[in-house]
């Protein structure tokens, strides 16, 4: 009789497999607690280039954010929240917050967010 050589099986064992469903799995949780305070940020920048769009005096431009805050449904920050600054001669409006995530436990995630209407870096002393 011939004998066969039998090849070295490939694949994962289940150990493996648990282990790389519950590394996938942590990742989706986190993922599916941050996407939505990203796109509230991206709420937050979309409503401050509108209130400065529609806005000249620092009043307006608070006045106009808070009803872009309240039909985008931010909750994070309000119009106090606002930065203002002078950039030869126009106002700029910055913003800057950080949000909390709980995951489990006592572990949390700390995302900081900031965005501003400037388009240097460089900013005068407040209006």
């Amino acid at each position: 009789m011939r004998s066969r050589a039998i090849g070295k099986q490939g694949g994962i064992t289940l150990v493996g497999l648990i282990f790389v469903l519950a590394i996938l799995g942590l990742i989706g949780v986190i993922g599916l607690k941050v996407f939505p305070t990203v796109v509230e940020f991206m709420s937050v920048k979309k409503a401050l280039v509108a209130a400065k769009a529609s806005g000249s005096t620092p009043v307006e431009i608070r006045t106009s954010f808070d009803k872009q805050a309240t039909t985008g449904y931010i909750d994070s920050v309000t119009s106090k929240d606002l930065v203002f600054s002078k950039d030869d001669g126009e106002i700029e409006v910055s913003i800057a917050y950080q949000k909390k995530i709980p995951l489990f436990g006592p572990a949390s995630l700390l995302m900081e967010y900031e965005a501003t209407t400037a388009k240097s870096a460089t900013k005068k002393p407040a209006v």
